[in-house]
């Protein structure tokens, strides 16, 4: 995968031009609560009137969507729209901070909102319970002046990239795995946008998602902070812009650096939207794939082996901490890493047939090529992994 990025030797970038006008003056209660801003010259009452006046659109209101609302709701920005299909989890509270306890369950989306009004009420929030596609991306991001892609995953990434820039409009992108961060802000109209740093995905499975490789809860904060603070120079037109620059942290050292990013004065111009799971290589299995065993089959055969009429070993290759978390009975751990070094596979027997899974099914995709390779040859894996397994409430977990 090539980009056009080098070292940065100084930041000479311009300002851009504030990107919403001033609303009406503001009343006196918000004078009183936007006080601090108003007294930062380059900000000040203008520069409040256009954050009351801004309309920005978060992707995820998960580990950076969970800041960057605060922070923006805290900051005055007059319309929120989140856009988000998921629910609250016991396990999204170690960094989701804008949920709490008792929000579990819900769906994401009305925390966001209770939360967002106890810090300001004077917030109009717009709720898009929806999975963003091709198909609702661009009336989606019509009605915002920026949006804040907070998204996990690279078919989401590159929609919203191609999104923005048949729209014309900015967006400000973060990411996080582990100790690391990375942000920037793509302008398609004057400047690079995603896919001049990254013209192409990685390939499925190389690139662990959080749910699968962990997160520092911290490092969210520090990037969904500064993705607001970003938003907030482009609405008001202060300060110098991450526009051409790729900001990366590591948070186990408190580093920063900077990467110059250039447009590719080569690459094809963004017409239209496309499938972006083909994009990415994310091609949905059909439900006849010789290599995949649905929960409900899996779920017949553990019972079959249990009554004796079946032979098979159900291996989960996920991480140990996963393991202790939930687990499929009558599974054995064998984590993806050995498997795929080679290391683990004297623990894997020879002989049998052998019936994979890990969370979403991805690990597991990767151990069957593994085995494979290494010449086993009755080997399937489950669709949808665990969180297949766990949607279907008859199905027990140990943990």
């Amino acid at each position: 995968m090539v980009s056009l990025i080098q070292p940065l030797n100084a930041t000479t970038a311009a300002s851009l031009p504030a990107l919403v006008e001033p609303g009406p003056p503001l009343a006196a209660e918000e004078l009183e609560r936007y006080s601090r801003h108003a007294l930062i010259p380059e900000i000040g009452l203008v520069g409040q009137r256009r954050l009351r006046n801004a309309r920005v659109l978060v992707i995820g209101a998960g580990g950076l969507g969970s800041p960057a609302l605060l922070y923006l709701a805290a900051a005055g920005v007059g319309t929120l729209g989140i856009i988000d299909d998921d629910s609250v989890e016991l396990s999204n509270l170690q960094r989701q901070v804008i949920h709490g306890v008792a929000d579990i369950g819900r769906t994401k989306l009305e925390s966001a909102k209770d939360s967002i009004l106890d810090i300001n009420p004077g917030v109009n929030v717009v709720l898009h319970h929806v999975r963003l596609d091709s198909s609702n991306a661009l009336n989606l991001f019509a009605d915002y002046d920026i949006i804040l892609d907070g998204a996990d995953n690279f078919a989401t990434r590159y929609l919203v990239n191609d999104a923005a820039a048949l729209l014309g409009k900015p967006y400000v992108w973060g990411s996080i795995l582990r100790f690391d961060g990375q942000i920037s802000v793509f302008w398609d109209k004057f400047g690079p946008n995603y896919r001049d740093l990254y013209p192409e995905p990685p390939a499925p499975g190389t690139v662990p998602s959080c749910a699968e490789g962990g997160v520092f809860g911290m490092l969210c904060a520090s990037i969904g902070a500064m993705m607001v603070t970003e938003a907030v120079k482009l609405i008001t037109g202060i300060g110098q812009s991450l526009l051409g620059r790729l900001l990366v942290f590591d948070a186990l050292t408190s580093r920063w650096r900077e990467i110059r990013i250039a447009k590719d004065p080569a690459a094809e111009p963004i017409t239209e939207l496309v499938d972006y799971e083909v994009f990415c290589g994310i091609v949905a299995h059909n439900e006849d794939d010789a290599d995949l065993i649905s929960v409900g089959q899996l779920a017949e055969r553990l019972a079959e082996r249990e009554q004796g009429g079946d032979d098979f070993v159900l291996i989960d290759v996920r991480e140990p901490v996963e393991f202790e978390i939930a687990r499929i009975p009558g599974s054995v751990l064998i984590p993806l890493a050995g498997i795929k070094d080679g290391t683990a596979l004297e623990q894997v027997p020879q002989g049998v047939p052998l019936v994979l899974h890990c969370k979403a099914g991805t690990r597991s995709a990767q151990a069957l090529v593994s085995l494979r390779t290494a010449g086993y040859t009755d080997v399937v894996h489950l669709d949808g992994g665990m969180d297949a397994w766990a949607a279907t409430d008859k199905h027990p977990t140990q943990g």
